[in-house]
Formats: structure tokens, sequence, C-alpha cells
């Protein structure tokens, strides 16, 4: 059974109060700026190109966000999971085209905002200044010691720093997307995840 907006809602809602305060009585303003979609497995949410206007709150699934290089090959930058916020932020600020795709790797549930929508959302719920600078700082800093990581971890200890953090992706990412994120070809990856599968 699909879920209605209200519950959908209630879990942003919840992430919300997690990083900010807003007065209960406020909190059902926020509903009408987003609007509630479903996306099959594979289906894109943004296609590289695309002028970009929306970003999206994962409700329930999974997406990886990436680009074509020149080779053809896709390029993994991030995932996103339940209560985690994915778009091509330079684009969706400036509505200018997508240098990046966004691809549901499950089906996936999200909430859309565009960005009229929220430039609206703000001027009504001041508070969701503070939650989105809150939400946005802490993962601008994840993606700093990512690229830390990578620069300095050997191949296989990049691989388990990733495991131990999140196991969640190890489990529902296919290995070629997840190859393609860590900078590994799959079969390197094949042969380090033989060492660490318990």
């Amino acid at each position: 059974m699909r879920p209605n907006k209200e519950d959908v809602i209630q879990q942003l809602i919840t992430h919300i109060g997690k990083f900010c305060a807003i007065a209960p009585g406020r909190s059902g303003l926020i509903a009408p700026f987003f609007e509630h979609r479903v996306y099959k497995k594979k289906q894109l949410l943004l296609e590289e190109g695309q002028r970009c206007f929306e970003k999206f709150f994962i409700i329930k699934g999974c997406v990886n966000i990436y680009y074509l290089k020149q080779n053809g090959v896709e390029q993994t930058i991030d995932f996103a999971m339940e209560n985690w916020w994915i778009s091509d932020f330079m684009a969706f600020s400036n509505g200018s085209p997508a240098q990046f795709s966004i691809r549901a790797i499950e089906a996936t549930e999200a909430l859309c905002i565009s960005a009229d929508s929220q430039r609206a959302l703000l001027s009504k719920v001041p508070e969701m200044n503070e939650y989105f600078h809150l939400v946005f700082q802490k993962a601008y800093a994840a993606s700093q010691v990512r690229m830390k990581l990578i620069n300095e971890l050997p191949k296989e200890e990049l691989y388990r720093d990733f495991q131990e953090k999140f196991p969640a992706f190890i489990q529902r990412v296919p290995q070629y997307l997840l190859a393609s994120f860590l900078g590994f070809t799959p079969e390197y990856l094949s042969e380090i995840r033989k060492k660490y599968i318990s």
C-alpha cells in the first residue's frame, strides 16, 4: 500500500527535528511545498543535460548520482538512501543544465522541492534556513573527508573504512556501482570483498 503524503511528510519533519526546532503548529506549513513521487528501479530522477529545478529527499530506496566520462563510462560520485538529500546542487542553485544524472538503484520514494518552492518555503518557515544550512554543512564536511580518504588510504583500507561507516550501502548497492564510486575496477573490488565477507 502506497503511503499517503501526510505520513511521508512526517518522516521529513522528524528529520528536520534532529537539526532544528520548528513549533508543532508551524510544521504543518511545510507539506504544500513538496511533491511526493515514486520511481521504479533504474528510473531517472534527473538526466544529465536537463535543466535542474529540484532537489530530492529520499523517503525510501536508494539512488546514485553519476556522470558520463569522455570514454562513455559512468562515474558514480555519490549515493543517497533514506533521509538523505540529493540533487545536482550547482544546477539547482541557478537552474542550469545538470552535469550529473540521478538514477534509482531500487524502487524509490522521494519528496521533491523546486527552487521556487524552496524560496517560498524559506520565506514562510524561516527555521528551514537553519535546517538546510546544517544538513548541507554536514554533507559537505563528509565529502571533504571522503576526498582525503580516497587520496590517502590504500585501496583495501578505503573499502574497509567504507564498509564500517556505511554497511547498508555494501548490502544494497550493486558491486559495479560501488567500484565506480571507490575508484576500483569491479574485478578488484570483488577480490577485496572476498577477504572481508564474513
